[in-house]
């Protein structure tokens, strides 16, 4: 058992098995340092020189690079999160010249950040911070898949030069994964082919040595799958290295085809893990153009199963319903076996896994389905009566699909368009309008203009009122009917009826028009315009059909309107009868007298009330004018 001993007033010693334990603990504390969190980060765009898989690299950031830290016995551990969720760790420890960590580009001449691999946030680059040599040793890379990824079997460390190797710099790369690659190169910012010379390529062991004292590119090497990596970077006054990890990547946008259906519609379209449906990136359109827009981009290290949606963003005025979503994807990597989909019609499409070095571009294409839309103008002049409007019609067939009653006073139009109505291709449609309130369509004259909001689908517009339209895909069409009113005018309209009143069958209960039949023949003359007409100038000559006749026993009825005509009606000299073979010219050419009740020579029946018949203010001035004849 341990005792405790005190040899002597205020001395103490530990027994000797704990001083053992307690130096374990003390050295334990001293060398387990906590991981440090860290990110990984793909450049905003390729610049000049990139290459064209530029963003299948997540750049490893050093912001939280602690110099201390990583030369002490246990170095620095790292911890970061991929896009998809896997985490990647590893040990930094470094001898030598101390490094720090600092921004893309290092400075105005480096290749990468000026020329290629644009806008990596963080601090990628591990920088000298004097001339010499520094040893930084990458080791115990571990990477754990997230909740429903595989296994990262699969993956690639990339090493680069962070800064600008010449005048005799160099940088050595060992690995105990793949032998060393040359993945790609960035040019020098004086647009010159210089570039250091490099050894080592295809071996576990690379170096990369500056050849000139001028401004020079840098190259980007990988190795596949390492758990250790070395770097020696010998620096003539300042030198950087960076690295990335490289897996998989998937870019996703949207395109547009012709024309939104409306201004206010935008896209929103995102990668999601097919399991549990986490976002993993995601993106929209913006603006009023048609794209492609920014893609939303994922680089993933594990067999992660990928779903890829579009829907509409918030503020649309449309539901994706409205639109044809078709996905499309090609591959960057030739030789891979991951399969792509063409066209197909869908908006989430369950993508599947990616294989390493896929570099993959997606895009949703939105078409519109064929949409119309009517709309009313009126000519500054306004409308001629007050409550005047207009009814706004889409017809297909015999159907309206859209309608629209317009309200407002004066010049001023409100209610004036249907609703943007989606339609089918291949169908003929008609835009048309038809009076409301007060109004007479004889009031107005009307012309139609069309506009497709899409370039470029050949859909031939109407021109005229009443005109049709055949639309296809893509066609967002909007038609405007404007009306200008007449001037001051007279304007007569004549509506021709009849109504049985015996046969002789029935008599006069329930009669029908059959031969024999004593019929109302009737004329409703109206004025639609403003102005009264001249004195005695409302004269009319009916072609009398030939299925009836008409004679002595006529009968004529004069019943006025409300509001009343202001004209008067005599019915011995304001009715006159023709026999002639063509329509009389004038009044005073019916001249002929009928000599039966039902005479089958009347060919023409003439009318000709006196005075001036007025002129309307909203409801026309009308009469009624009946006759009796017989069906023949």
């Amino acid at each position: 058992m341990d005792r405790w001993i005190f040899p002597g007033a205020g001395s103490w010693r530990w027994p000797a098995r704990w001083l053992t334990t307690l130096l374990a603990l003390w050295l334990g504390l001293l060398l387990a340092a906590p991981a440090q969190a860290a990110n990984c980060n793909v450049a905003t765009s390729q610049g000049t020189t990139g290459p064209a898989n530029w963003n299948t690299y997540c750049w490893i950031d050093f912001t939280s690079y602690n110099d201390t830290t990583a030369r002490s016995a246990g170095g620095q551990n790292f911890s970061l999160t991929l896009q998809d969720g896997t985490t990647v760790s590893f040990n930094l420890k470094v001898s030598g010249v101390a490094l720090t960590g600092v921004a893309s580009p290092s400075w105005s001449g480096a290749a990468v950040g000026n020329t290629a691999f644009l806008g990596i946030a963080g601090k990628p680059i591990l920088y000298s911070t004097a001339g010499g040599t520094t040893t930084a040793t990458i080791s115990s890379i571990v990477l754990t898949p997230p909740s429903g990824g595989t296994s990262a079997t699969a993956y690639m460390f990339v090493a680069a030069d962070g800064e600008s190797t010449n005048c005799g710099e160099s940088l050595g790369f060992t690995t105990n994964g793949g032998n060393w690659t040359l993945l790609d190169t960035a040019g020098a910012t004086d647009g010159s082919t210089s570039l250091p010379s490099y050894t080592g390529a295809g071996t576990n062991s690379l170096t990369e040595s500056g050849t000139t004292c001028g401004l020079t590119g840098g190259y980007i090497f990988g190795t596949t799958t390492p758990t250790s990596i070395t770097s020696t970077i010998v620096s003539g006054g300042l030198q950087g290295v960076m690295f990335a990890v490289r897996f998989a990547s998937i870019r996703l946008n949207t395109q547009i085809t012709g024309a939104r259906v409306s201004a206010a519609d935008q896209f929103a379209f995102s990668i999601n893990a097919t399991m549990g449906g986490a976002l993993l990136a995601s993106g929209a359109s913006s603006g009023t153009g048609l794209g492609p827009f920014t893609a939303a981009a994922l680089s993933t290290s594990s067999g992660l199963a990928l779903t890829l949606n579009q829907a509409m963003a918030a503020g649309s005025t449309n539901s994706i319903s409205h639109y044809a979503s078709a996905l499309s994807c090609t591959n960057g990597t030739s030789g891979s076996s991951t399969p792509l989909p063409s066209n197909v019609a869908t908006t989430s499409y369950s993508f599947g896994t990616m294989q390493f070095g896929d570099a993959i571009l997606c895009s949703f294409t939105e078409t519109p389905y064929p949409h119309l839309m009517l709309q009313k103008a009126l000519a500054a002049t306004g409308r001629q009566f007050t409550g005047d409007q207009f009814v706004m019609n889409i017809t297909q067939g015999g159907s309206t699909i859209a309608t629209t009653t317009t309200t407002g006073a004066g010049a001023t139009i409100s209610s004036g368009a249907t609703a943007m109505t989606q339609v089918s291709t291949g169908t003929a449609y008609a835009f048309s309008e038809a009076a409301a309130g007060t109004t007479s369509l004889t009031q107005y004259n009307a012309t139609m203009s069309c506009t497709n909001a899409a370039t470029g689908t050949g859909t031939a517009l109407p021109t005229t009122v009443g005109g049709a339209i055949t639309p296809q895909m893509g066609d967002v069409v909007t038609c405007t009917i404007t009306n200008t009113k007449r001037g001051a005018n007279a304007y007569l309209t004549i509506i021709k009826s009849s109504s049985v009143i015996s046969d002789p069958v029935n008599g006069s209960i329930n009669p029908k028009f059959i031969p024999g039949a004593i019929i109302a023949y009737s004329f409703v003359v109206a004025n639609t315009g403003p102005t009264a007409t001249d004195n005695n100038s409302v004269w009319l000559i009916d072609t009398l059909p030939s299925q009836i006749a008409v004679g002595t026993a006529s009968s004529p009825s004069f019943v006025q309107g409300s509001p009343t005509s202001g004209l008067t009606f005599t019915a011995g000299t304001d009715i006159k009868y023709s026999n002639s073979a063509t329509a009389p010219t004038s009044f005073a050419a019916c001249t002929y007298n009928p000599v039966s009740a039902y005479d089958p020579l009347v060919k023409f029946v003439c009318l000709n009330p006196k005075g001036a018949m007025a002129g309307s203010t909203g409801t026309p001035p009308s009469f009624t004018l009946s006759i009796q004849a017989k069906v023949n």
